[in-house]
């Protein structure tokens, strides 16, 4: 079987551009691995997902809030 990659193109603004190289280096990974992964992620379905994915994060140092 032949498997043939698609072409996804994608217009970032010059700050969402920055937050994309910022993140996946962060990540440790190419912008476009980074990309394919969080295409990859389940989407939450529900408030009760949201929640889930909140307790699996609790207490993780990498992830914080910026006070504006």
């Amino acid at each position: 079987m032949l498997h043939i990659m698609a072409i996804l193109t994608v217009r970032l603004t010059d700050d969402e551009a920055k937050i994309l190289a910022k993140r996946s280096r962060s990540a440790g990974m190419k912008k476009a691995t980074y990309v394919r992964q969080l295409i990859r992620e389940a989407p939450f379905m529900t408030a009760a997902d949201v929640l889930e994915d909140l307790r699996q994060r609790v207490g993780d140092e990498r992830l914080r809030i910026n006070r504006r």
